[in-house]
This record gives C-alpha cells, structure tokens and sequence, in this order.
C-alpha cells in the first residue's frame, strides 16, 4: 500500500522509528518542562512534583503539559511520516476530506461511546482485586484527580475555556495525530489487519494513561476513534470526536463544580450497564451508516491516483 510519495521504507520499520521518536519524544518532554517551570515560578525542580499541585502554579502546568504532550506525540508522528512519505501530513490523514454529514456523525456516535465507556467503567470498578492492588490502584486514581483539578482549576468561565483549550483541543490533536495517523494507520499498511491495528492501539492509548479504573472506558474510546478513523481516512474527525469528548467532560466538570461538587465527583463517569448495552447496538447502526456515508466521500474525494490504494484499504 505505498502512494507515489513513499520514500521506500516499509511501514513495519515505519512502526519502530515512531516507538523510538516516541521515547525520545517522551525523554525530551520532561527535559523541556525543567526551564519552562523555573521560569514561570521560579521554583526549582527538586520540590517541582509536589508544587505541579498547587493551583498557585496552574499557568506552568498548563504550559508544560501542552509543550510536553506536543513532544511526546505529534512530533514522533510527524517525523516518522517525514521519514516514510513525501507529502508527510497526506500519509497521517490531514489532506483527506470530510463531509458535514461524517463530522455530524462521528459526534454522535461520540457521544454514544461515551455511553458504553460509562458502563465499562462500572464494569472495571466491579472487578476482585487482591485489596493491596485495589488500594494501590485508588491511589494513582487519586492522584491523577489532583492533577486534573491542578490543571483545570476551573474557578470563572475564562478557566473554563483555559480548560477547553489545554484538555479538549490540543491532547485531541496530538494524541489522535500519533495514535490514530501514526501507530493505527502504519500498522494497518502494514499488517492489512485493521482490526487487530485499532485493538493494539487502542489497549496502548488506554495503558499510558496509567489509570487501571479508567482502562476499559480508554480502550472501548480508543476503539471507536479507530474505527472513525479507518472508516473516514480523515484524521480531522477523530481529532473532533476526540475533541468533543473532552470537550463534554470538561463542561460536566464546570457546571458540577459551580454547583460545589468535588472534582473527584465531577470525574466520576460511571453508568448503569443496561446503559451500555443499548449504546452498543446504537454504535453497530451509527457505524453501519458512518461507514457507508464515508464510502462515498471517499469516492468523491480520492484521487483518482489513490483510488486503487484505498480500495485496498477498506474491506
């Protein structure tokens, strides 16, 4: 499945340059933070972990988790397409064109996996563990909660956009970027499996959130993101179902927090399993309908140049 861009290197080897930028990308990420966060506080980096939950220093945060994640993720991505491709942003799915039907469409089957991932949630916290686990797992959770609420620290309807801005656009944009253009379309190209890409991608994209209580509702996310994506070609709507997504989160968050609710409460996004169950069968339809709408953009706006590749790429 090369394009006449390719620059000859098989995207299995594709597969490990994006791991090996990606753990540079991850090592320069924290490198990076050190100046950013003595020169917006002052502080130094040995008392840095524990004042990064002081809302006295929410501007750094911010700053650091943006420049941090942008290194992390979209930088290994983009580069490794440099690597492979001439027309790098063409082979991640930046160039291919979408409809407002898909846009509309892929919100909508968000806002349904938002559904089952509530289930799944409830599911996750319902299984036995040995209680050290269980507690050591409650732990991280709690933790993780306070460094939500040091980010966010939504107090005015400006730190709410702040929150947008930091949480819901950007991290959509650059983790759709590596997960989804990067590790899910090279191993697609590569394998010729689609299924097994979304679902080895997806268990990745939920695991390096580091939260085992959130592991399901991340990895049924991740799925449907995938499937977004594959279906589309088009990694702008990922990137907007991504974005909506935590768009939704952090207004429920807002709007809880006025009415002087927690943010470990604000957080919580578990659902009645039954729940679930009907969100399932409405993703089957919405898919059903998302892929054949998608079918057709496709035909109106491939290349005639691309046409045989992507009739390859669908099954």
């Amino acid at each position: 499945m090369y394009d006449s861009y390719s620059k000859g290197i098989s995207y299995g080897k594709g597969i490990l340059i994006l791991i090996g930028l990606w753990l540079g990308g991850f090592f320069m990420g924290g490198v990076a933070s050190i100046p950013i966060w003595f020169l917006m506080t002052g502080r130094g980096i040995f008392t840095m972990q524990q004042d990064m939950l002081k809302p006295e220093y929410v501007n750094a945060i911010r700053v650091i988790q943006v420049v941090s994640t942008f290194i992390t993720f979209f930088l290994p991505a983009y580069f490794t397409a440099l690597i492979l491709n001439r027309k790098p942003v063409k082979l991640l799915g930046f160039t291919m064109r979408f409809t407002y039907k898909q846009l509309f469409l892929s919100v909508v089957v968000m806002f349904a996996a938002a559904l089952a991932a509530g289930a799944l949630a409830e599911l996750n916290e319902k299984i036995p563990l040995p209680k050290a686990t269980a507690d050591f797992f409650k732990r991280l959770e709690d933790t993780y909660a306070e460094q939500v609420e040091a980010i966010t620290n939504i107090k005015s309807f400006g730190d709410y956009i702040i929150s947008l801005i930091m949480i819901a656009i950007l991290p959509a944009l650059f983790e759709e970027t590596f997960f989804r253009g990067g590790m899910q379309n090279l191993l697609t190209r590569s394998t010729q499996n689609h299924w097994m890409a979304i679902i080895i991608t997806s268990i990745i994209f939920s695991a390096i959130h580091i939260s085992y209580y959130g592991f399901l509702t991340r990895l049924c996310l991740g799925i449907v993101l995938g499937l977004i994506y594959y279906y589309s070609r088009s990694l702008w709507l990922s990137i907007a179902a991504h974005c909506f997504n935590n768009a939704f989160a952090v207004t429920q968050m807002y709007v809880m927090l006025r009415q002087g609710k927690s943010v470990k409460e604000a957080m919580d996004d578990k659902m009645p399993f039954w729940w679930g169950i009907i969100a399932v069968i409405a993703l089957y339809f919405l898919f059903m309908i998302f892929k054949r709408v998608s079918n057709q953009a496709i035909k109106a706006f491939t290349p005639p140049e691309d046409k045989a590749l992507e009739e390859k790429w669908i099954a």
